[in-house]
């Protein structure tokens, strides 16, 4: 309690001219005692040492000190617990008042005002914005912050993950925003920027090294426990929240991004510059940009590069999502290489598939050339499954289909014409019924047809109907050749000779 001058004259008036004693004084003017005797010790009078008092926890004080020593950080209520165990019988109130004179007081740390000069240092961090639904995916929402520690001019970009490659395109992009590089990043010890760290050894991670050496600027963690070091993107950070992030609407992460955008080269520039609050950010960054860095020749690359396997059907997975191939593809390894919007799917250096990204899950994105490409190279595979099975059934089929070629008509017509022949009349019948067409000047599909029911007609058979088998080569394939009945006849006729005798 701060006492006023007028009340310490009165106190140091009242115990030497009125000779009060320090209770007296601290109840007519309705102060602590300790604050009466602090102000008389501060005006040179000799008090009387007040004699301590006798508690019931002065025996438990040495285990008390010797355990926060330990422990400097235990409950109040914890080390209660303990001394009761021990046989203390005083109240916790008390014993909680009377302990905070044994713990160990914490020195607070003070920290220097950290400084920049003009272009030398930027900040660098990733934020958390809750989760973003994309169809039936949820990602999450983070968001790079870039800010040039002397101007604190300010860069914001939203991506669906903190993945390296967006780590290595917020870069980029601020880089790009700046249109110059400061000669300092400082990192937290994000696994992007800093692999393994062993007090002053540090491992950076090797894709962070070529991305600084191309912009030809130093990476710098903070050193551990001092956030101090790179507040400057914390209030930033803290800033983004506030001001831009909260209660705001868009419709997806491009419209996000270009509010954000927005959002940056206005409300985040016009404002206030902490160190000097009588210019506006962009003043200061019109100051601090000659001492920027220039920006190389070309961008560092920044496209995701992936190796996948091809199964049976053609389709190349990538980011929960699968992505059309030519067929002729199956089975192999390919290279995605992908960006924010495209997806490139490579062989050997070429590109084969080219489509739009998705950052759904579960999708199949496909080209329809691909599709179709599959459709025709079934059909033409069941055709040429179908000659041979003609081929094998009835091997005069060859010269059928060399005659009807030179003719000009169509093969296709044919085969699936003999193939329906084949199911309805047998291999036998059809073989013969070739044999005969072919004798004749105009051998086509509609004489083996006259031929076939000819026969039929003459063997006193019903009209053939046809069979509807299933498509499997073990049904389709399976041809039976019809034997000569000599043998059961002469069977028959040894029979009827034993009867009669």
């Amino acid at each position: 309690m701060t006492l006023s001058v007028t009340l310490q004259a009165e106190i140091v008036r009242l115990y030497h001219a009125e000779h009060w004693r320090i209770g007296t004084i601290a109840v007519q003017l309705g102060v602590h005692h300790s604050s009466v005797r602090r102000v008389l010790s501060a005006a040179g009078i000799a008090l009387p040492a007040i004699s301590p008092r006798h508690s019931a926890l002065d025996p438990y004080v040495p285990f008390i000190t010797e355990t926060l020593e330990h422990y400097p950080t235990l409950s109040a209520a914890r080390v209660y617990e303990m001394v009761a165990e021990r046989g203390y019988a005083g109240s916790p109130h008390h014993f909680r008042h009377r302990m905070a004179r044994y713990r160990p007081r914490r020195v607070s740390e003070a920290y220097l005002r950290l400084r920049t000069l003009p272009g030398e240092q930027s900040q660098v961090d990733w934020a958390h914005f809750g989760k973003l639904t994309i169809g039936r995916a949820q990602r999450p929402l983070m968001a790079f912050v870039m800010v040039l520690s002397y101007s604190r001019h300010l860069f914001l970009r939203f991506y669906l993950n903190s993945a390296m490659a967006n780590f290595l395109r917020g870069h980029v992009d601020a880089f790009a925003y700046f249109d110059a590089v400061p000669r300092v990043a400082l990192y937290d010890n994000l696994k992007s920027a800093v692999l393994e760290r062993r007090g002053y050894a540090i491992h950076f991670n090797p894709t962070l090294l070529e991305l600084a050496a191309h912009y030809r600027f130093a990476p710098r963690p903070v050193a551990p426990y001092r956030g101090n070091e790179k507040g400057r993107v914390e209030r930033a950070i803290r800033f983004v929240r506030e001001r831009f992030f909260a209660a705001r609407t868009f419709t997806d992460l491009d419209d996000l991004n270009a509010q954000a955008l927005h959002w940056c080269q206005g409300v985040a520039a016009q404002r206030p510059c902490p160190e000097d609050t009588t210019r506006s950010v962009r003043e200061v960054f019109d100051e601090e940009r000659p001492r920027l860095l220039a920006l190389p020749d070309n961008p560092f690359p920044t496209l995701e590069r992936v190796e996948v396997s091809v199964g049976k059907t053609p389709y190349a997975r990538f980011d929960f999502n699968d992505y059309s191939v030519p067929h002729t593809e199956a089975n192999r390894t390919l290279v995605v290489i992908a960006s924010l919007h495209t997806v490139r799917i490579v062989d050997a250096g070429a590109v084969i598939a080219e489509h739009p990204r998705s950052f759904d899950r579960g999708q199949q994105i496909e080209n329809p050339a691909h599709i179709q490409a599959l459709i025709d190279h079934k059909r033409t595979a069941r055709q040429h499954r179908s000659s041979d099975r003609l081929h094998h059934a009835a091997p005069s089929a060859q010269a059928l289909f060399e005659r009807t070629a030179q003719r000009g008509a169509q093969l296709g017509v044919l085969t699936r014409g003999l193939i329906a022949l084949l199911d309805t009349h047998g291999a036998s019948a059809l073989e013969d019924a070739i044999v005969q067409a072919l004798t004749l000047p105009a051998a086509h599909l509609g004489t083996v047809r006259q031929l076939l029911d000819v026969q039929r007609h003459r063997d006193n058979q019903p009209p053939a109907l046809p069979i509807v088998l299933p498509d499997d080569p073990r049904v389709r394939d399976l041809h039976v050749r019809a034997h000569s009945l000599n043998d059961y006849q002469q069977l028959i006729g040894h029979d009827d000779d034993t009867d009669n005798n």
